[in-house]
């Protein structure tokens, strides 16, 4: 049939299996399409188990057998069982492992301490799971071998799909050592950052490299397995689970915003199980960004300005955070009388940035304002310009922004210590009468005291103590990771790594002074069979140097630590190991004595 011109087009039909196969192609995008912007049966898993929540956005629901509710958040695996599933105790209940290698054993057992009181509780083996004993076991209560679980086990209400995802993400958690946990080795790393004083960096690198050494040179290698030759625990000793450390030197240039990709081709190298110790005396959240990014441990840095939250970053305290809210506490109590007028002198930096922050945000809370000024070419001397008697003047400056000028008159001025460093209270002679000092360390007769041990080991192993607490800080990082991964056994986990620093760190400390009161006063040890063997003219010395110390600094001295902290403290979720501070003084403005105004104050 002819079509007239200027005409339209007949409609012309589609082939029916043309139009089944473009239907079908078009399902098919649509579904792989929400498929793939839905989550996957792994990440479904973990937010029913580390945040309660089910796919659905529902809160996950479940009840114990004493049929208590709990719901959301409260009802989530890792409340208990933690992150890593490692396990936990809750007053006397020992929470155990829910792994993949603890519920799916494949031959291999567990072994985990689970109470610090105890020493020698561990987990308790148990009939092997498979995924339906081990649905049965989250939506009813029932074991493997039929027993009933405990009472604070929830019993779940979970549909086939949700008890699928669970399974799933139980199957695989903490089934593998993490990245740079070997077999034979630990691959730890420091980072320096750029502009830090080269006094600073090699007394940091000294004082790492040495303990390192001596650490490796206690670990013999055994048949299968490195093991000390000086017993951490007697698990570790056991099970041969001690490992040789390495340690790499993450060294950063250039601009901050260069510095994320310059740590991944370092972690792409050789990645690192844990970053131990670090320094910077500026930025600082680049390389605790990363570390959040990659759920890689950062283990007590030594830095200003510490972020406030954080998932992996362990922290000596929030550096100048902590003291501009102390300060703002003497300044401007809440409740308290106003002061006339508060000025706040900083730099432009990233620590100057989070004091002046988190200074205003203190004072708000007694309805108080500062008026904020920053250093800039004309220095200390143009900041202060305007300022009379009277005033309240907090100064987060640098020892050379206080050497460079001197006080007015008649105000009374706060300093930051934690930007004073290496000399704790850098005040020149014309500032200490008008001055108090925001103190985070432990006081000076006690501190000494507090660190007799590192004051020893630093002499017998000749490591010149240039910057006491920033070399301190790293020898306490140390000691503590020693004591940290003995504990975890063959368990090398990042999670259960920051896991076991929250519930060991007080007691640690605890029992880290006792023992150091012990070798204080044995000034020898026995053999086998018995006898004593003198101890050497360095060994002696060392011993009589501890304890001369420790009388100085009272009787008690030696229970408060072993940092330049008076205590160090942890517990789950938290970050920030020293929580407080004092406001001292100069006793005299001719000497450098200190003395505390007050209390030790936790804002």
């Amino acid at each position: 049939m002819s079509m007239r011109r200027g005409a339209p087009p007949s409609p012309r039909r589609l082939d029916p299996n043309l139009a089944r196969r473009l239907g079908a192609a078009l399902a098919l995008f649509f579904v792989c399409g929400f498929a793939a912007a839905a989550p996957s049966v792994l990440e479904r898993g973990r937010m029913i188990y580390e945040e309660g929540m089910l796919p659905s956005g529902q809160p996950l629901h479940g009840s114990r057998a004493n049929e208590t509710p709990v719901d959301g958040r409260g009802a989530a695996c890792a409340q208990c069982h933690r992150k890593s599933g490692m396990g936990s105790v809750e007053g006397d209940i020992i929470v155990p492992p829910i792994t993949g290698k603890a519920l799916f054993n494949d031959a291999e057992r567990v072994v985990a301490t689970m109470d610090p009181r105890r020493g020698k509780a561990f987990n308790q083996a148990h009939a092997d799971y498979d995924e339906e004993t081990l649905t049965t076991a989250i939506r009813e209560g029932t074991t493997a071998d039929g027993r009933t679980l405990g009472v604070m086990m929830p019993r779940y209400d979970l549909g086939p799909e949700d008890s699928a995802a669970i399974v799933a993400y139980l199957k695989q958690l903490s089934r593998e050592r993490s990245p740079g946990a070997e077999q034979e080795t630990i691959h730890f790393a420091t980072v320096i950052a750029p502009g830090v004083a080269p006094a600073r960096r090699q007394a940091m690198l000294d004082t790492l490299r040495r303990a390192f050494d001596q650490k490796n040179a206690s670990t013999v290698p055994g048949l299968h397995r490195a093991r000390r030759r000086h017993m951490v625990t007697a698990a570790e000793l056991v099970l041969g689970t001690e490992r040789k450390w390495a340690l790499e030197v993450w060294e950063l240039k250039g601009d901050a915003k260069t510095w994320g990709a310059q740590l991944g081709e370092f972690y792409r190298r050789q990645p690192a199980f844990a970053l131990i110790s670090g320094i910077s005396d500026s930025d600082w959240a680049p390389v605790h960004e990363f570390c959040e990014a990659q759920h890689l441990p950062l283990w007590f840095p030594s830095v200003p300005a510490p972020p406030v939250t954080s998932q992996y970053g362990l922290y000596f305290s929030q550096g100048v955070r902590l003291e501009a809210a102390v300060a703002a506490d003497a300044i401007a109590p809440v409740g308290g009388t106003k002061p006339s007028r508060v000025i706040a002198i900083r730099h432009d930096d990233e620590p100057g940035r989070s004091a002046g922050a988190a200074f205003a945000a203190a004072l708000a809370r007694a309805e108080v304002k500062a008026d904020e000024r920053v250093l800039g070419t004309g220095g200390l001397a143009s900041a202060l310009a305007g300022v009379r008697a009277g005033d309240h003047v907090m100064l987060f400056a640098r020892p050379d922004d206080l050497a460079a000028t001197q006080p007015v008159a008649g105000a009374t001025y706060l300093v930051s210590a934690t930007l004073g460093r290496p000399d704790y209270a850098p005040l020149p002679a014309a500032w200490r009468a008008a001055s108090k000092i925001v103190y985070p360390y432990e006081l000076p007769a006690k501190r000494r005291a507090n660190l007799a041990y590192f004051r020893s080991w630093s002499k017998m192993s000749k490591v010149e103590i240039v910057d006491e607490p920033l070399q301190s800080e790293v020898f306490f990082a140390i000691s503590f990771l020693t004591n940290t991964t003995a504990e975890m056994l063959d368990n090398l986990y990042r999670d259960y790594l920051i896991e076991r620093a929250e519930n060991m760190l007080s007691r640690r400390e605890a029992s880290k002074a006792e023992q150091e009161a012990r070798d204080r006063a044995a000034l020898g040890v026995r053999k086998p069979g018995g006898n004593r063997v003198l101890p050497n003219a360095k060994r002696l010395d060392a011993a009589a140097e501890i304890a001369a110390l420790a009388r100085e600094g009272g009787p008690r001295a030696h229970q408060s630590g072993t940092t330049v902290y008076p205590r160090l403290s942890l517990g789950p979720g938290q970050r920030h190991a020293s929580k407080g501070a004092y406001v001292v003084r100069y006793e005299k403005p001719d000497d450098t004595a200190l003395v505390a105004e007050g209390e030790w104050t936790v804002p």
